[in-house]
């Protein structure tokens, strides 16, 4: 199912050692740091330290099409102080801007997900002027939001943290948030934790609604509304659940792909900002 690394195969690999367990939303996984080149496309990032995953016990990824997961963080988040593969990248002059932009695709295959652009901003993939926010805490990516409505109802009063995250399928919040959303949209239960809405109502449903700096991002109904289809059932699924980060990084609301697909977005490492403009 998935493709693996094989260290014998590899006449740069350096062997480092270390355990480490990593923590995600799916589950934990552990493994042993190693060293070797990473290449980005055709670009040779050297020296690259990374975690080789040897214990996936709870099989957090094992149903996953990807084979590993390339943190884009800022280093302070970086598990036993590896230095990130971007930061190397611009260490090394892969990368001319310490810029990388996203862009995902909606409804797409899984051979065309979206493109990732290292080094700057691929002005192919949005239309409209770029909107910058700053950087509120340089872990994850994350921002000050003045408000977030569904429908007209708050969600945050007095404003709240958002984080923009290329490795989350939903946007998450605090769990006491998201069931008021859910309640204002009529959804029951889909799944352990997520729900669904009568399809009939879907299209005529409120838009979410985030604003940043002053600007108001719209997610409509067919953004953070998917339909799944199991057998000959179709459902209309919310991809917004409840999520509780602990400490001082909650509570946050994670803007994940529903909110990617609608906004190409901008990582800007060197001004410490993100921008958004509509996708397409």
């Amino acid at each position: 199912l998935h493709q693996r690394y094989d260290e014998s195969q590899s006449s740069t690999y350096s062997r480092n050692g270390t355990r480490v367990r990593l923590g995600y939303g799916s589950g934990p996984v552990q493994g042993e740091m190693s060293v070797d080149v990473v290449s980005i496309g055709q670009h040779p990032v050297r020296a690259q330290t990374f975690v080789q995953v040897d214990n996936n016990r709870d099989r957090a990824f094992a149903a996953a099409q990807f084979d590993g997961i390339l943190g884009l963080a800022y280093p302070a988040y970086s598990v036993a102080g590896i230095t990130p593969v971007f930061d190397n990248m611009v260490a090394q002059s892969v990368v001319s801007r310490p810029v990388f932009s996203v862009f995902l695709t909606r409804g797409g295959s899984s051979g065309d997900g979206g493109e990732v652009y290292f080094g700057g901003i691929d002005d192919d993939h949005y239309s409209g002027e770029l909107f910058y926010a700053p950087v509120s805490k340089k872990g994850y990516w994350q921002l000050s939001a003045d408000s977030i409505t569904i429908g007209g109802s708050e969600l945050c009063s007095g404003g709240c943290q958002v984080m923009v995250d290329t490795g989350c399928s939903t946007i998450t919040g605090p769990s006491a948030d998201v069931k008021r959303l859910l309640e204002l949209l009529g959804a029951t239960r889909y799944s352990t934790d997520l729900s669904q809405v009568d399809c009939r109502n879907a299209s005529s449903l409120p838009e979410l609604v985030i604003t940043v700096g002053g600007k108001s991002l719209v997610l409509e109904p067919n953004d953070y509304i998917m339909k799944v289809k199991r057998g000959d059932e179709l459902s209309c699924v919310v991809y917004i659940k409840g999520y509780d980060f602990n400490g001082s990084r909650g509570p946050l609301w994670n803007l994940g792909d529903p909110f990617l697909g609608r906004y190409f977005t901008v990582f800007d490492r060197e001004k410490d900002r993100v921008g958004f403009a509509d996708a397409h």
